[in-house]
C-alpha cells in the first residue's frame, strides 16, 4: 500500500467537487473549510451579474448601445454590487438560522415540506434584504422609492424576481441534491461490482482448501467451511443495505481473518478490540474490510514468518476512529499489483458520504504500517 500525497486544496478537485456540491446543494455534508462557501457565494454572485447585465441589455434592445464597453461595464459593476449584496445576505441569513434550527444534521431529518419551506423562505428573505440595501449601495437608491406609482412598482418587480430567483433556486439545489443521490448510489454499485469481481476468486481458493484438506484433515476443513459460511452471511447482508452498525463490519473482518488463518496457519494472527459505543455506530458497508485485506495482501503475505493485524475501534473527540496495524512488510515494500486501489476507492467513498470531514491515512509503523479511519459522529 502506498500513502497518498497530501495537495493543496486548490489542486485537489476532488475536495473543492465535494465543495462545490455542498454549497450548490445547500443541504448537504458540509465539506471544505468554512471560508470556501463563502468564496464559492461570491464567485456564483458575480457569474449572475453577467446575466443579469445581458438580460438588462435584452430588454432595453432599443435604446442600449451593445458596443460601448463603458456602457457594459457600468451596468455590471451595478449589476455585481446588488448581486454580491444579496448573495452574501442569504449565505449571512443561513449561517445564523442553520444553527438556530439545530444544524444540517437535524434539518435533513424533515418532512421534505418543512425543509422546502426553509430552504425557500431564507432566500427570500436574503432577496428582499439584499435587493434593497444592494440598490443603496448601487447608488441606484431612487429606484427604491416608496411612493406608489414608482415605488409600489418596484416593490412589485421585487417581490415577483425574489419569488422566480427563490423558486428557481430551490429547485435547482434540490436537483443537484438528487444528483448526489444518484452519484452516491452509482458509486456504491461500482463497490458492489468491484466486489463482486473479487468475491469469486477468494470463494473458489477457500472451496479449495477445504477440498484438499477433507481427506487428511477434516476437523480443521470443517472449520474453515464454518468461518467462510460466516465471512458470506457478513458479506452478502452488507451488500443488501446502505448503513450497519460497527459491529457487522467487525463480524465480516473477523470471519474473514479467520477464513484467512485457517489458511495460512501461524503465519497469520489477529485481535480485533472496540468499546461498545464504537460497535453500535453506523457506517457504510464494506469499509473496515478492505483495510484488513490490504494488511494481509501486500503486509503479512509477503513476510516468511508472517505477523499480526490488530484492528482498534474507539470513539474520541465526535469521531469514530479505526486503526488497522499489521506488522509485516512496511508501506511500499510489497511488489504485489493493486496498490492504492482500495484506498482510492475508500476515499471516493468517505468523500461522498462525509465531505472531506472523513479521513483515511496510511502511515509506516515500526514495524509494518498502521491505517487510521477517522468518520464524524454528527451525520
Amino acid at each position: 500500500m502506498t500513502p497518498a500525497p497530501s495537495r493543496p486544496l486548490w489542486r485537489d478537485a476532488r475536495r473543492l467537487r465535494a465543495s462545490w456540491h455542498a454549497w450548490l446543494s445547500n443541504d448537504a455534508q458540509p465539506s471544505g473549510p468554512g471560508w470556501l462557501q463563502w468564496v464559492w457565494t461570491v464567485l456564483f454572485s458575480c457569474t449572475l451579474a453577467v446575466g443579469f447585465t445581458v438580460l438588462g441589455f435584452v430588454l432595453n434592445a432599443r435604446s442600449a448601445r451593445w458596443t460601448d464597453p463603458a456602457i457594459w461595464a457600468w451596468w455590471y459593476w451595478k449589476n455585481v454590487i446588488v448581486c454580491l449584496t444579496i448573495g452574501l445576505i442569504i449565505q449571512t441569513l443561513f449561517t445564523i438560522f442553520v444553527p438556530l434550527f439545530g444544524g444540517r444534521a437535524r434539518i435533513r431529518t424533515w418532512a421534505d415540506w418543512q425543509r422546502t419551506v426553509f430552504f425557500s423562505a431564507v432566500p427570500l428573505l436574503g432577496v428582499l434584504i439584499g435587493w434593497v440595501s444592494g440598490m443603496w449601495l448601487a447608488g441606484l437608491a431612487d429606484w427604491v422609492r416608496m411612493d406608489w406609482s414608482q415605488g409600489g412598482k418596484i416593490i412589485g418587480i421585487t417581490s415577483a424576481l425574489s419569488l422566480c430567483i427563490t423558486f428557481v433556486l430551490h429547485h435547482w439545489f434540490a436537483s443537484k441534491n438528487r444528483q448526489l443521490k444518484a452519484e452516491r448510489r452509482a458509486t456504491e454499485a461500482q463497490l458492489r461490482l468491484l466486489q463482486g469481481q473479487i468475491e469469486p476468486h477468494f470463494l473458489f481458493n477457500t472451496l479449495a482448501n477445504v477440498h484438499s484438506l477433507i481427506d487428511y484433515d477434516a476437523p480443521k476443513a470443517k472449520e474453515m467451511l464454518g468461518a467462510f459460511t460466516a465471512y458470506l452471511r457478513a458479506s452478502l447482508g452488507g451488500l443488501r443495505r446502505e448503513t450497519g452498525p460497527l459491529d457487522d463490519e467487525l463480524s465480516l473482518a473477523t470471519a474473514y481473518l479467520t477464513v484467512l488463518q485457517t489458511r495460512m496457519e501461524d503465519r497469520l494472527r489477529f485481535e480485533i478490540n472496540a468499546t461498545p459505543e464504537a460497535r453500535l455506530v453506523p457506517l457504510p458497508p464494506m469499509l473496515l474490510q478492505p483495510l484488513v485485506e490490504n494488511a494481509v495482501h501486500h503486509g503479512l503475505e509477503p513476510k516468511i514468518d508472517g505477523g499480526t493485524v490488530s484492528v482498534d475501534a474507539a470513539l474520541r473527540d465526535g469521531f469514530l476512529v479505526i486503526e488497522v496495524r499489521d506488522d509485516g512488510v512496511g508501506p511500499g515494500a510489497s511488489r504485489r499489483a493493486g496498490n492504492g486501489i482500495a484506498l482510492d476507492n475508500l476515499r471516493e467513498r468517505l468523500m461522498t458520504h462525509y465531505g472531506d470531514r472523513a479521513s483515511l491515512t496510511l502511515e509506516p509503523a515500526e514495524p509494518g504500517c498502521r491505517v487510521t479511519l477517522r468518520v464524524p459522529l454528527d451525520v
